[in-house]
């Protein structure tokens, strides 16, 4: 029976490769699964709401609702001309689906919202709601 010497730190080296490749791509597979980041802000009249989606390349990409307090946003990036998996040396760019809804801080209506796409920005204008108009009722009383 052939003896074979103990190496304690034989698997070292492809627990740091792994290690390595994980910690590279972190940064990216969180972001994917948040989705594309956001910025929400509002004005008087309405709430504008910005998106970072880089690489989309027409319009049936992307959809877009709008629902009370909630919106919604979800699509594919599809990235034409890429390069063979197995040529690639790192990969941080995103494709594929994505999805994001935000809790928005008024009441928004669907008519009259308004979205465009610009140098790899989504911004999305939503009117507000106007709030509940309340009205004192006078009561005829006998």
């Amino acid at each position: 029976m052939a003896l074979i010497p103990y190496e304690p730190f034989r698997y070292l080296e492809n627990w740091k490769r792994e290690m390595d490749r994980l910690f590279n791509e972190w940064p990216s597979a969180v972001q994917n699964m948040l989705g594309p980041r956001v910025d929400v802000h509002e004005t008087e009249n309405e709430v504008i709401a910005s998106f970072e989606i880089p690489g989309l390349e027409k319009k049936d990409d992307i959809h877009i609702e709008v629902r009370d307090d909630l919106l919604s946003v979800s699509g594919q990036i599809n990235r034409s001309g890429e390069v063979k998996e197995e040529q690639m040396y790192r990969k941080e760019r995103f494709i594929g689906r994505f999805q994001r809804s935000v809790a928005l801080p008024s009441r928004v209506l669907a008519e009259g919202t308004k979205a465009s796409y610009r140098n790899g920005i989504l911004e999305v204008r939503m009117p507000k709601a106007q709030a509940d108009q309340r009205k004192r009722i006078d009561i005829d009383f006998h």
